[in-house]
């Protein structure tokens, strides 16, 4: 059983409405033992969005983090919006307060998030997708300060391909998931695109390529914006990862992966 949501929000992000102290007694509910809150900061986000208070968010959860110390592990972490040409600016902020951890996760493309279909009826979707992948690898290539990349596809759940298949962009994927393999880092299992898709992000093929290539570095996360959310589709995880060929779970603390037996 997998007892660690390393992906969730409160309403120090600014896309959810709910009380990080909420968050945790949802996690409680669920018999998890951790907890990570990881708010969103994104740089030049195009509405003005998504810029963390980070004293605010920390004060609340050492608060919450405090009352239920002898129940719950609460971890202090963010979710970094990906973008080449602010590498300074997400170096500076990974390193501007003590993060347990940090998910570095694409979120815009040509200053536009493909949230918004716009993107997809500039683009297409196979060149939308084709050139989401490839902002990523150049992010990742200027950017190391990330301890796991986060929902790798994310693309795709708004896209029109529902029938998304990997090996139609195997060489980019691969290329991402070398990088992520020989910078030492992980990636992440995140079962919010169970919901829409099926399947987790990443898509299962790719998960099962991140372990034949060598990465051994996976945590779980609901990617909850609302305690009803938190720890959801788990079973479902633990099986994919036994699937692709892993044995363990990753939990993070103060930017270190401890394993965890599945």
């Amino acid at each position: 059983m997998i007892t660690a949501d390393m992906h969730t929000h409160s309403n120090f992000s600014s896309d959810s409405d709910e009380p990080l102290y909420e968050m945790a007694k949802a996690a409680l509910e669920k018999g998890l033992s951790t907890l990570c809150l990881t708010e969103h900061q994104d740089f030049d986000y195009p509405t003005g969005e998504f810029m963390l208070n980070v004293p605010e968010y920390k004060k609340e959860l050492f608060r919450v983090k405090e009352l239920l110390s002898d129940k719950l592990e609460i971890l202090f972490g963010a979710e970094l919006g990906l973008l080449d040409y602010a590498a300074p600016r997400l170096c500076e902020f990974a390193e501007s307060a003590d993060f347990d951890f940090i998910i570095g996760s694409s979120h815009q493309i040509d200053d536009i998030d493909p949230y918004y279909p716009e993107y997809f009826d500039k683009m297409g979707d196979r060149n939308g997708i084709l050139h989401f992948f490839e902002s990523m690898l150049s992010t990742l290539k200027a950017f190391q300060g990330y301890d796991i990349l986060g929902h790798l596809d994310y693309i795709v759940r708004y896209s029109h391909a529902k029938s998304y298949e990997p090996l139609d962009y195997r060489e980019v994927i691969d290329e991402i998931l070398k990088t992520v393999v020989s910078s030492g880092k992980g990636i992440e299992i995140n079962t919010k695109g169970m919901d829409s898709l099926g399947y987790p992000h990443p898509h299962p093929f790719v998960l099962k390529r991140f372990r034949e290539l060598g990465g051994e570095i996976v945590a779980v996360g609901s990617d909850a914006h609302e305690r009803t959310r938190v720890a959801a589709n788990f079973d479902r995880a633990e099986q994919a990862l036994q699937n692709a060929g892993f044995k363990y779970y990753a939990v993070f603390r103060k930017r270190k992966p401890y394993l965890i037996k599945l």
